[in-house]
């Protein structure tokens, strides 16, 4: 090991959560303030400049792309004839919010997170971990480079934590899921778009799944059709449907 990462461990002031993170991520990370913002939400974040806080919240938006990258040479070289429809949808599959929080979980994100659990009530943790996991994944890449990256999630996660065969024969059409719910419930249901906020891309489509009036899940993507996609699983994890 070297010095640097020896000191890190045993002599530093944060050597006991420096240690927690080694034994989850088997390294020893450089930039201690990447990977305390990756698992600080915004319900405990404050504001650093220009309205931004200090939250997991961009460390996420780069996670999710860096995660996604990986994930997309993963699925292309593990089916050489899989058409595009086919590993777009394995791929949603794999970073899905519901598969994204078991993971979390599993490696044992509840320990670290931190939150406010006044603002944050306990149906509404669902995409917390997931949310995490990802802005993780940004720490790694900003502290580590993309090659260690994808190093550790093929390696640390992908092979050991993910079973792809099995989730290519998984259902989630979360939006079928929670329509089918609410009728079943007697609720009403809505995918609304609403204006995005200030500074975001015009491009951008925000939808909201609302039942019987409440806001249950959120959704941003480039295309209404995936934005309600994303609304409509967190809305699932939200009800725990």
């Amino acid at each position: 090991m070297p010095i640097a990462g020896f000191y890190k461990l045993y002599l530093s002031p944060n050597r006991k959560y420096i240690k927690k993170l080694h034994n989850l991520l088997g390294f020893v990370p450089g930039n201690l303030s990447l990977y305390r913002m990756a698992f600080r939400h915004k319900s405990v974040a404050q504001a650093v400049k220009k309205g931004v806080k200090n939250s997991n919240e961009r460390l996420e938006f780069l996670g999710d792309a860096v995660l996604g990258c990986v994930i997309a040479e993963v699925l292309f070289k593990l089916y050489p004839y899989g058409d595009e429809g086919f590993l777009t949808e394995l791929r949603s599959k794999i970073v899905s919010r519901v598969n994204l929080n078991q993971l979390a979980r599993k490696l044992g994100f509840e320990q670290l997170i931190e939150y406010d659990t006044r603002m944050v009530n306990s149906t509404r943790q669902g995409s917390l971990l997931g949310d995490a996991f990802e802005a993780l994944v940004g720490a790694v890449y900003l502290d580590k480079g993309y090659e260690f990256t994808k190093d550790f999630l093929i390696n640390n996660i992908i092979k050991s934590h993910i079973d792809i065969h099995t989730l290519e024969q998984t259902e989630t059409n979360f939006k079928s899921k929670l329509i089918e719910w609410c009728q079943r419930h007697s609720k009403d249901i809505s995918f609304d778009l609403i204006e995005n906020q200030e500074g975001e891309s015009t491009k951008l489509f925000t939808i909201q799944a609302i039942v019987d009036g409440e806001v249950m899940g959120m959704g941003k993507e480039f295309s209404k059709k995936n934005a309600e996609k994303l609304a409509a699983e967190k809305a699932c994890e939200a009800l725990a449907i």
